[in-house]
């Protein structure tokens, strides 16, 4: 076992209300700022000064769906998660409402729930409003968790009228669906989202966006569908929707050839000189997005789809050059890929100083920014 592996996170330290209930506002969470193995502590609302004019966030756009849904089988109650549209799905032409990846879950009596076997297979899955879900295979072969259904229903509007956000037994109590959704948010014309927010945007603000904007920092929106997470068992992420548009790639493409010609060079408000045109991913969704539109050779193209990348230390990165994101799980899949960005010496040094300064841990905690060890100083 790694030291990583080895470190536990105490229960005291997961938020369990939202920034703005415990302070002032989205932006009242701290941030961990790590440059290699050099570990520094500030507060969000100093982000504007930790980057340069020219640097570019890549954000996610997509909105968070009220996904989870109270439902029967039989005389069972449970709480579907819709995690991810299908296409026609495995079994041939889709249904009235389509083929969704779901998670069932048993309800705990407390507003979260507790892990359920899917299926079986054919059970009828009763829906508010009179709707039905059909389980039919595992989506993953030899992992219960999630399913394909189809379902007799158009899940936009179901979720719209019975669903509300997905919750975790780790938070105190129900939340708004407002407070899981990103400054940054955009509708889908069919009605996608993200079964779970992309928190690690959850900290900005309107007025946080402007002052970037007008220090010369850029934003790059893509979009990736988040699932439903592996909050007990941890597992890799499967396939997900994504997008890259062209004037995204068309604008990271900028910026890196722009670093490499030194035409980045800037100097910040505050004086120093350094050079622009980074690429900093908010959240893990944004580096999955932009690493699946990325050639070996790191330049990206306009992409949309399906995407299975996994991100590890031996795939490594090709565009990213920094990640802005939350705290995860020592067990969490999710580290593998800011091992990747970071470094195994670097990241096992952060995440012991988050412990010992005692940082806030998922969605509604604390934050992460990994810079380039050659920005030390």
């Amino acid at each position: 076992m790694s030291v990583l592996e080895a470190l536990r996170v105490p229960d005291g330290l997961s938020a369990r209300v939202p920034a703005e209930e415990r302070g002032a506002g989205r932006d009242d969470v701290r941030l961990m700022v790590s440059r290699g193995t050099a570990v520094a502590h500030h507060a969000f609302r100093e982000l504007p000064g930790l980057l340069r004019a020219g640097d570019v966030l890549v954000v996610n756009t997509s909105t968070t769906l009220p996904a989870a849904v109270n439902a029967r089988l039989g005389g069972e109650r449970l709480v579907v998660h819709f995690s991810t549209r299908g296409d026609a799905g495995p079994s041939g032409a889709a249904p009235t409402g389509g083929v969704w990846a779901v998670e069932l879950r048993s309800p705990d009596g407390a507003g979260s729930t507790l892990p359920r076997a899917g299926g079986p297979a054919g059970a009828r899955v009763r829906l508010p409003g009179g709707g039905v879900l059909v389980p039919r295979e595992p989506l993953v072969e030899g992992s219960p968790r999630l399913w394909w259904a189809a379902v007799s229903v158009d899940v936009p509007a179901l979720l719209a009228r019975y669903g509300r956000p997905i919750r975790y037994r780790y938070t105190e109590r129900d939340q708004p669906l407002s407070a899981y959704r990103t400054v940054f948010a955009l509708p889908a014309p069919d009605g996608s989202g993200s079964a779970e927010m992309p928190s690690a945007a959850r900290p900005f603000t309107e007025s946080l966006v402007t002052e970037l904007v007008r220090r010369g920092v850029q934003f790059a929106p893509v979009t990736l569908h988040t699932g439903v997470a592996s909050a007990e068992a941890h597992e890799p992420p499967y396939p997900e929707r994504f997008e890259v548009p062209a004037a995204t790639a068309w604008l990271v493409n900028a910026a890196r050839a722009s670093r490499r010609t030194g035409g980045g060079r800037r100097t910040g408000e505050g004086g120093r000189a350094g050079e622009g045109g980074r690429i900093v991913a908010v959240g893990t969704t944004a580096v999955r997005a932009l690493e699946s539109a990325a050639g070996p050779d790191g330049t990206v193209r306009p992409s949309a789809g399906w995407t299975d990348l996994v991100v590890t230390p031996a795939r490594g990165v090709r565009v990213v050059e920094g990640l802005l994101t939350g705290l995860h799980e020592p067990a969490a899949s999710h580290l593998l890929m800011l091992e990747a960005i970071t470094g195994r010496e670097a990241l096992t040094r952060s995440y012991t100083e988050a412990l010992r300064h005692r940082y806030l841990w998922h969605e509604f905690g604390d934050v992460h920014l990994v810079l380039p060890a050659e920005d030390a100083h």
